[in-house]
């Protein structure tokens, strides 16, 4: 995994532009994903799934997320008043109709990040409480290896200037701590895809 500079996200002709001109890029991380091909995106996005989500994070992410969703608790900022569809609109009702009809990706309640939209080499889901609105993009680039591999792109449009501050206050556990165990999880997801396809195929017969 490697952080790398936010133009290599704002040069490309990514779709996720069309719906966020009003947002900043926070961050872009390259993710490493060895002999991946161009059309790989799908099986890496079904290798991160099946990886297990932050439920199988390490005992500092978990600890990291544990205090956040604490602290959120306590102060109001994840109020279902504060979220997608009630303080800010999906970035759903700005899809245009191509996409709109594209497959969304599934949500589940281990993942906070709400779909937006699924196609062959991007992917995008959201978050909004009463400090941001947040997108996570995912994207697939040939890297200079001749590899195709993950590129991650935060989007956020900040609430105020409590937003802003809070977005500064994090950023030391996200590229220190949050990131770098993510980045192992996915790599090692994308090199272990074959067996747990395998396993679920096992299941799925029993």
């Amino acid at each position: 995994m490697a952080r790398i500079a936010k133009s290599a996200h704002t040069e490309r002709p990514w779709r996720i532009h069309e719906l966020t001109p009003d947002f900043g890029v926070e961050d872009v991380w390259a993710f490493r994903t060895p002999g991946a091909g161009p059309d790989d995106f799908p099986a890496m996005l079904k290798a991160m799934q099946t990886s297990g989500g932050f439920a199988r994070q390490t005992r500092p992410v978990r600890f990291l997320f544990a205090v956040r969703w604490k602290l959120g608790a306590l102060l109001g900022w994840d109020k279902p008043t504060a979220g997608v569809g009630a303080r800010i609109t999906s970035l759903r009702d700005r899809l245009p109709s191509d996409l709109r009809d594209a497959r969304r990706g599934q949500d589940t309640d281990a993942m906070p990040l709400k779909a937006v939209y699924e196609i062959g080499t991007e992917s995008a889901r959201e978050l909004a409480n009463k400090t941001v609105h947040t997108v996570m993009h995912l994207g697939w680039v040939r890297g200079a290896n001749g590899d195709y591999e993950l590129r991650m792109a935060v989007l956020v449009k900040h609430n105020g200037w409590f937003g802003r501050l809070y977005m500064a206050a994090i950023a030391p556990f996200r590229h220190l701590i949050i990131y770098p165990a993510l980045a192992r999880q996915w790599e090692q997801a994308w090199r272990d895809r074959n067996d747990l396809a395998e396993q679920q195929g096992e299941q799925s017969r029993r």
